[in-house]
C-alpha cells in the first residue's frame, strides 16, 4: 500500500492541467498526501485557478507557446505531471502534439527529476486514431528526452457512463457491441496512481501502465447500475454512426478491438490497492438515476 508522505519528504510537484478533470484528480491525490503542489495555468485569475489557490496550491502563470515561461515554472520542482488537451479535430491534434512537445522540452531544460505523462489506453503504438496517435507521438518524444519518466494510459472513464431511467427500467446505450467488454477506470484512481508515481511510492512496470479498474460488457454494465438502483436494466448497442466525428468513431472502434485482449487489473492495484471496480464506483459516488 502506498505510504503516507509528509510535507518534508518531497519537494514541490508541478501539475499541468490542474484545472481539468484528470489534472484535478492528480492535485486531489497529492494534497491528500500533504504534498506541495504548483499548478501551471494559463489564466491564474480564472475561477478554477483561484479555487486551487484557496486550497494552498501555488499558481505559476505560463504560456504554452513561450518556452521560457514553461521552464521557469518547472525550475526546482521535484516532479512534474502533465496531460494534454483532448483533441476533437485534426487541427486540435496538431495543437496537442505541439503543447505536449513543449512541456517535455521545458521539463528537460529545467532538469525535472521525475515526470509522469497521462496518455491514453492504446497509445503504446499508432493505431489510426488521430487523437490517440497524438499522445503516442508525445510518448515517443518523452522517451527520447532522457527524462526519468512514467506513462499512465487511462481507459475510458466510469464517469462518462450515462444510463437513463425509461419506464421504470435502467437503459444503457453505447456504440459498442454487446459482447465486447469496455475497459474503464475512475478519474479518482487516475489521480491516485499518478500521485503514487510522482511521489515515488510506486513504480510503473516497464515505465508505463494501462489504467483499467474494470472491464465489462454493456449488458453487465447496465446490470450493475440496475442492481444498485433496484430496477431492471437492459443494454442497447448503438451503431458507430451515432458518434458526431470520425475521430470518435475511430476511437470506439479501437475500444471494441481492445476487448479481445484482457487487461492486467492487478497491475493497477499493485500501485493503488483501493482502485475501484464499477460496482465500487457506483456505490462510492452514491450514483442515483
Amino acid at each position: 500500500m502506498a505510504q503516507q508522505i509528509k510535507p518534508d519528504d518531497t519537494g514541490t510537484i508541478a501539475v499541468f492541467g490542474a484545472t481539468g478533470r484528470q489534472g484535478g484528480a492528480v492535485v486531489d491525490a497529492l494534497l491528500d498526501h500533504q504534498a506541495t503542489v504548483r499548478a501551471l495555468v494559463r489564466n491564474p485569475h480564472s475561477d478554477r485557478a483561484q479555487a486551487l489557490a484557496a486550497r494552498g496550491v501555488q499558481l505559476a502563470a505560463i504560456r504554452t507557446d513561450d518556452p521560457a515561461s514553461l521552464t521557469t515554472a518547472l525550475t526546482a520542482v521535484e516532479a512534474f505531471s502533465f496531460m494534454t488537451p483532448e483533441a476533437n479535430n485534426l487541427d486540435e491534434v496538431e495543437t496537442e502534439i505541439r503543447i505536449g512537445t513543449a512541456l517535455v522540452d521545458a521539463a528537460a531544460a529545467a532538469r525535472v527529476p521525475r515526470v509522469v505523462f497521462n496518455s491514453v489506453i492504446g497509445a503504446d503504438r499508432e493505431r489510426g486514431v488521430p487523437n490517440h496517435d497524438s499522445k503516442h507521438s508525445i510518448e515517443e518524444h518523452l522517451r527520447k528526452s532522457g527524462l526519468r519518466a512514467a506513462i499512465v494510459r487511462p481507459a475510458p472513464f466510469m464517469e462518462e457512463l450515462a444510463p437513463k431511467l425509461e419506464h421504470g427500467e435502467i437503459v444503457l446505450r453505447l456504440p459498442m457491441p454487446a459482447d465486447a467488454a469496455l475497459k474503464m477506470i475512475s478519474v479518482r484512481d487516475v489521480g491516485r496512481v499518478a500521485a503514487a508515481l510522482l511521489l515515488g511510492t510506486a513504480e510503473a512496470p516497464g515505465e508505463a501502465v494501462e489504467l483499467v479498474g474494470d472491464e465489462l460488457t454493456g449488458p453487465r454494465i447496465a446490470a450493475a447500475f440496475g442492481a444498485h438502483a433496484g430496477l431492471p436494466a437492459r443494454y442497447e448497442a448503438l451503431p458507430l454512426s451515432v458518434l458526431p466525428t470520425d475521430l470518435d468513431q475511430a476511437m470506439f472502434r479501437e475500444f471494441a478491438k481492445a476487448a479481445a485482449h484482457p487487461s492486467d487489473l492487478g497491475a493497477v492495484r499493485a500501485i493503488e490497492p483501493a482502485t475501484l471496480d464499477l460496482a465500487d464506483w457506483i456505490r462510492a459516488t452514491a450514483w442515483a438515476r
